[in-house]
């Protein structure tokens, strides 16, 4: 590793880094086999992954806990127990990586609501996706489209557990028996979801629901592929749910950090790191950063070439949320909506649409699409008795400056009037303050990149293992890799694989 610089350094007892020597090749003998910056969940799994398989890691993080976009925190008063990022992880209980890891062991505890969603409309009723699809395949919830949403989504469903690792991981050669299950997702899933929408439903229930899960993406509707998103969190919802993780978003990465101690895994907090010269000797080093940030640390060690190329990496819109401590649960009309703990406010395709397409053209859309979470109705620990959280987020142009506060209250005043009167106190959270939370949350994007079809297989750059760098000592296992955002540790677990097979 001749080309990478690195400092000599002792870990103390007290978890602090002292600084002893430069040296100007990599040691024969390095403190770890391997260091990985940042302990989000996918920087944990990469951790983990390397752990696994008999290597010395050592995690630094920047900040006092672990977690990255999976942390918690009394955000607003006393007791009140806020989810900072990530809230609701279909993804984190189907995760094929998350399933080999013992983490209900390490106090891991999932919470499923009896619905995973809900969506409202003005004239007082939702439309809800059940955790099965004869339950939402009714014609009391769907109308005319209940035998439509049946057709697309049993097959769907049925197919899930042979195509996933296709989707949550890099781009690959289909497996044998692959290939139909992946025409049957891959046509309709390419669509733009409005043309989708509109045409495998009737009437505007169907479409809404389409609508809210595609909106996920921060992408405009009329977008090629949005459909995807939509497809891969209905099939989510019916095969595994929208669980939470009891206690808040933080029990996850906790979980994570136990497991990884016991495998003899070292995590340092509190420790910022600006250069590689700052780390411990190690024979490779995993970026969960963004390129960004990867560019500034590695500076050097890696070629201005490929800098150059990073620098063209596109970041997505930004997000503007509030948490609030609330006198009482969301008094919402349509009373669907108190038995989920996802709520979809947005109203109409039409709405939706026209909201995110706002937000891709620099306009602050005057009724935001706002994704709402009220994990207090499950789980008795977000909350004093009797008192209740709420965490809502709508998109924003990346960067942007604007209060969207009393848009998104409007919005979901609109569905449950009397809700401002519950307020108890409110969290606010700009683009600029998620990125000065989390410097890999560029102008408000928390999911690492743009993920539109041009940059979701192909990020941070095209090529066959996105995980490499032009440096081989060097590797980045950030949600700026496929499968992109979301609690899943795929892009951690990728980054280490790639490791293992480049330098062991």
């Amino acid at each position: 590793m001749g080309d990478i610089m690195y400092n000599s350094h002792t870990t103390t007892p007290s978890g602090t880094i002292e600084q002893n020597r430069a040296t100007t090749q990599m040691p024969t003998d390095p403190a770890y086999d391997a260091t990985i910056i940042g302990s989000g969940p996918n920087g944990l799994a990469a951790a983990i992954t390397l752990a696994r398989a008999g290597l010395s890691v050592l995690v630094v993080e920047a900040k006092e806990t672990v977690g990255g976009g999976s942390r918690s925190a009394q955000l607003t008063l006393p007791g009140f127990t806020h989810d900072i990022c990530s809230a609701i992880h279909p993804l984190g209980i189907g995760s094929p990586f998350f399933r080999n890891l013992p983490l209900h062991e390490h106090g891991l505890e999932w919470i499923e609501p009896p619905t995973p969603l809900a969506h409202p409309f003005d004239d007082g009723t939702a439309v809800v996706c059940e955790r099965s699809i004869t339950a939402t395949a009714t014609e009391r919830n769907l109308g005319v489209d209940a035998h439509a949403y049946r057709r697309i989504m049993q097959p769907l469903v049925r197919d899930w557990p042979l195509v996933e690792d296709f989707f949550l991981g890099p781009l690959r050669i289909p497996q044998p028996f692959q290939p139909i299950a992946l025409a049957r997702f891959g046509i309709p899933a390419l669509l733009p979801v409005r043309t989708l929408a509109q045409i495998a439903f009737k009437e505007e229930r169907a479409r809404a629901l389409l609508a809210g899960m595609a909106a996920h993406s921060m992408l405009p509707l009329e977008k090629v592929a949005t459909s995807a998103i939509a497809l891969v969190l209905s099939i989510l919802a019916h095969s595994v749910g929208w669980p939470m993780a009891k206690g808040g978003s933080q029990a996850i990465a906790d979980a994570m950090a136990s497991y990884l101690r016991s495998l003899g895994g070292e995590i340092i907090t509190g420790m910022k790191v600006d250069t590689l010269d700052q780390l411990p000797r190690s024979r490779a080093v995993l970026f969960d950063v963004t390129p960004r940030q990867m560019v500034k640390i590695a500076g050097k060690r890696l070629p201005a070439s490929y800098t150059r190329r990073l620098s063209r990496f596109r970041y997505g819109p930004g997000v503007f949320k509030l948490d609030y401590a609330l006198d009482g649960p969301v008094p919402w009309r349509a009373e669907e909506c108190s038995r989920a703990a996802t709520v979809h406010v947005g109203g109409t395709l039409a709405e939706i649409a026209l909201s995110e397409r706002d937000q891709s053209h620099g306009r602050h859309s005057e009724r935001p699409y706002v994704i709402v979470a009220q994990q207090s109705l499950f789980d008795s620990t977000r909350a004093p008795v009797g008192k209740h959280t709420l965490w809502a987020y709508c998109h924003v142009p990346n960067g942007s400056t604007f209060d969207m506060t009393e848009r998104i209250e409007a919005q979901i005043e609109r569905f449950a009037p009397g809700f401002r009167d519950l307020i108890l106190a409110r969290h606010t959270m700009s683009p600029a303050d998620f990125q000065a939370y989390n410097p890999n949350y560029i102008g408000g994007d928390i999911n690492g990149g743009a993920q539109d079809i041009l940059q979701i297989y192909t990020r941070p750059l095209p090529q066959l293992v996105p995980y490499k760098t032009a440096n081989p000592r060097l590797f980045i296992c950030s949600a700026s890799t496929p499968p992109g955002g979301g609690v899943h540790g795929m892009g951690g677990y990728f980054a280490a694989r790639a490791a293992l097979r480049e330098l062991w």
